[in-house]
C-alpha cells in the first residue's frame, strides 16, 4: 500500500481550512513527553524542515508549507526544528509562522553549524532574525561542530534567557558513542539524533544513557531517507497494527520510535499536509507494547 493511498481515507476526515484529517484530532490527543531538565511538556510528533522548508519567495511554493505549519499548530503539536544548514528553511518557518499569526505557538529548535566563536555569535543572531524570534526554545550544535566553544556560549545565553534549552545533533551511529559520552559528563538538555525501525543502534546504549540523565530526545531520519517505505512497497500493513491504533506504514514506523520511553518527540520532514496529518496520527492512541516490537521488526 503506497503512502498516498493509505492516506486517502484520513483526507475525508477534512475540517479545518481544507486541511486533511484535523477533525481526527484534539488539541489534548497528541501525547506529551516530559523534558528531562525542567518537566515542561512537548508534543511526541513535530515537523523537520530539512529540504522541505528550503524554497523560494513565491506563493506557489509556500502555499503547501503555509498549511502544514496551520495543520502542525491545529492539531496541538508544536515543535519545528530547523538549522542554517538547511538552505531557506528558517526564513520560511519565520515568514510563514509570523504570517499565519502562529510564531509564538512553536516550540523552534534550531542549530548553529559554524567553526568559532565569533562565527557562531553571528550565525545564531541571523537565526534570531530569521525565525522572528527574540527567543530560541532550543538552540543546538549542529553536527558536534566546535561544541565545545559554542557550549559556552550557549551556557552565557541560556542564563540570560536569549535560548531555553541547550542541544547536541548528529546523524550517524558511528556519533552515538561520542554523544554518550557526552550526555554523562556535560549538563545537556536535549540530544538530536537518527533512530529508526531499520537503525536502532540508538538503543542498545545512547537512549538508555539520555533515559538515565534526563536528556530529552528528538529523533530525525526516521524514515531512513525514504527507505523504510521502499522495504514495506506492495505489502499490506499487517493486522496486529490495529492494537496499537494503527493503520498506515507512516504512523506504523514512527509507533515504533515513540514505543521507546526514551524518545521525546520524532521530527519527521514534509511539505505535504497529508503526511503531515499521517505523521500526527502516530502521536495518538495506543503505542506497541514490547510483545509487538520483534514483530514490527520482521515486517521490515
Amino acid at each position: 500500500m503506497k503512502r498516498r493511498k493509505a492516506l486517502s481515507a484520513l483526507a475525508a476526515l477534512a475540517a479545518f481550512s481544507g486541511s486533511p484529517s484535523l477533525s481526527a484530532f484534539s488539541m489534548n490527543s497528541l501525547i506529551k513527553r516530559k523534558i528531562g531538565s525542567t518537566g515542561e511538556e512537548i508534543p511526541c510528533v513535530g515537523l523537520g524542515t530539512w529540504q522541505t522548508f528550503d524554497v523560494g519567495s513565491h506563493d506557489e511554493e509556500r502555499k503547501p508549507l503555509r498549511e502544514v505549519l496551520n495543520t502542525l499548530v491545529k492539531t496541538g503539536a508544536s515543535v519545528v526544528d530547523s538549522s542554517p544548514m538547511y538552505g531557506s528553511s528558517e526564513e520560511v518557518v519565520g515568514d510563514l509562522s509570523s504570517e499565519l499569526k502562529m510564531n509564538d505557538k512553536l516550540f523552534i529548535a534550531t542549530k548553529v553549524w559554524t567553526s568559532g566563536k565569533d562565527a557562531g555569535i553571528r550565525q545564531m543572531q541571523n537565526s534570531f532574525r530569521l525565525l522572528r524570534r527574540e527567543r530560541i526554545d532550543l538552540m543546538q550544535v549542529h553536527n558536534l561542530v566546535d561544541w565545545k566553544v559554542h557550549y559556552q556560549t550557549l551556557k552565557k545565553w541560556k542564563e540570560e534567557g536569549k535560548i531555553r534549552y541547550i542541544g547536541l545533533t548528529h546523524y550517524t551511529d558511528s556519533m552515538h558513542e561520542t554523544l554518550r559520552q557526552i550526555i554523562e559528563s556535560t549538563p545537556i538538555d536535549f540530544i538530536q539524533i537518527n533512530y529508526s525501525l531499520n537503525s536502532r543502534n540508538a538503543e542498545k546504549t545512547l537512549l538508555p544513557a539520555a533515559r538515565d540523565k534526563g536528556v530529552a530526545v528528538l529523533i530525525n531520519r526516521p524514515f531512513d531517507e525514504g527507505a523504510l517505505f521502499r522495504n514495506v512497497k506492495g505489502k499490506a500493513v499487517p493486522a496486529y497494527a490495529k492494537e496499537f491504533d494503527c493503520t498506515t506504514w507512516g504512523s506504523f514506523f514512527l509507533k515504533y520510535i515513540l514505543a521507546n520511553p526514551a524518545v521525546t518527540c520524532v521530527i519527521p520532514g514534509t511539505s505535504n499536509p497529508k503526511h503531515l496529518a499521517d505523521n500526527l496520527s502516530a502521536g495518538t492512541g495506543k503505542l506497541p507494547e514490547p510483545s509487538h516490537l520483534k514483530k514490527m521488526i520482521a515486517e521490515i
